[in-house]
């Protein structure tokens, strides 16, 4: 029989307290998961904690920021320090400056390289050893973005863009360890990060043009198939990356 829980499962999810990363947070905690939140704001994780207690789940979390590289052993050493064991990791933490390429700064450029790429390549590679002894698995939040152009900014697609390769790549060197590893790439979801884009009526227009449902996407849908990949029914499915977007990736002229 397959099994739909993540029972007794430890789960940590980076950027936990906001659209995606929360939608996430508490499915896998309905689901049956202890979950650990990464944020930066303490009040965030205590709301969100106080909440899921309410609701008989286990979601806990400590402030920590992505855009500083000492974050990641740090987080290590807390989930260590709190559990001993990692059973899944979600790296969600993302950020994005839209604007166009000819204008972005070095610091601007720095900032999100380091939120949306390097601090989801290190805290992979700093997990891998608890993953390693749980046979765990690790879930990315890509985008469509790094697919296929979006006027979201060429530097938030590169690091979708490199996300999606290293969810490949480390599928592949990580299956004999155990580790399954798949990525998300989610069109526009309703979500603080996007709300710059959908509040503004023509570019929502536009969007909706180009998406086959017709609608905007939410954050609890993109987090059903966060869980599922988690899940222990889907043992035999890694290297994937699924496209969360109403049919917009596969949408011709």
């Amino acid at each position: 029989m397959l099994n739909w829980n993540l029972k007794g499962k430890k789960a940590l999810v980076t950027g936990g307290t906001k659209g995606i990363g929360e939608a996430c947070a508490r499915l896998l905690a309905e689901a049956g998961a202890e979950v650990m939140v990464i944020a930066r704001n303490t009040e965030d994780i205590e709301k969100l904690s106080r909440e899921a207690a309410g609701q008989g789940q286990s979601i806990v979390g400590k402030a920590f920021d992505m855009l500083r590289p000492e974050s990641i052993p740090a987080i290590i050493a807390h989930v260590q320090e709190t559990w001993g064991t990692l059973d899944i990791l979600i790296n969600n933490a993302g950020m994005n400056i839209r604007k166009p390429t000819i204008d972005y700064s070095q610091e601007e450029y720095e900032m999100i390289m380091q939120v949306n790429m390097t601090s989801v390549f290190k805290l992979s590679q700093a997990a891998y050893p608890l993953l390693k002894a749980s046979r765990g698995n690790i879930v990315n939040i890509s985008s469509v973005s790094g697919l296929t152009h979006i006027s979201s900014g060429s530097v938030y697609g590169m690091t979708k863009g490199a996300v999606t390769q290293l969810t490949r790549n480390l599928a592949v060197e990580w299956a004999t360890d155990g580790i399954r590893v798949n990525a998300v790439a989610p069109w526009y979801i309703a979500t603080p990060l996007a709300a710059p884009v959908l509040n503004d009526a023509e570019k929502m227009e536009k969007i909706l043009a180009r998406t086959p449902m017709k609608r905007i996407g939410q954050p609890e849908e993109v987090a059903a198939a966060v869980v599922f990949f988690c899940l222990p029914a889907a043992s035999y499915i890694t290297g994937q990356c699924m496209t969360i977007d109403g049919g917009f990736f596969v949408y011709g002229f």
